[in-house]
């Protein structure tokens, strides 16, 4: 580092120096942020109400269940559109039977691979022993 003490002849240096009032201008920069009020209005928004559904879930087979993921992103039980609530009830029903039934899982070719990984999650969360895969064949390269 090297600092200027004037010219080699003397004579005062004549030059400002800058650095006390850099110093005082970042401490007046630091006061007017911490003194600026936090923003403390609110906006009021009316929330939709939840309501119960209308249609009943679809009945659990004691035999044997099938869920299919549609290309539209659809849960289907047997055939009934349901979403992921009804799903896990509908699992739940199915662990209380004296003989578990067994649950097919078929996603479509087409379907999310995010919703399709939700609902295995969701099989897998639920302890379900009977589970099978059905429908690869399409899936199949060498299909005709």
């Amino acid at each position: 580092m090297a600092m200027s003490g004037g010219k080699d002849d003397g004579s005062p240096m004549m030059e400002m120096n800058t650095t006390p009032l850099i110093d005082v201008m970042l401490v007046l920069l630091i006061m007017f942020i911490i003194t600026i009020p936090v923003a403390t209005h609110s906006i009021d928004i009316d929330l939709p109400v939840a309501t119960p559904p209308t249609s009943t879930p679809p009945p659990v087979d004691p035999v044997k269940n099938k869920v299919v993921i549609t290309p539209d992103d659809k849960i289907l039980w047997n055939g009934t559109q349901i979403d992921g609530p009804i799903l896990v009830n509908n699992l739940r029903e199915s662990l209380t039977f004296k003989v578990e039934p067994e649950l097919q899982f078929q996603p479509d070719g087409g379907a999310s691979y995010d919703l399709s990984a939700k609902v295995l999650q969701i099989i897998k969360a639920s302890q379900i022993t009977k589970f099978g895969f059905v429908g690869n064949e399409q899936f199949s390269q060498f299909s005709k």
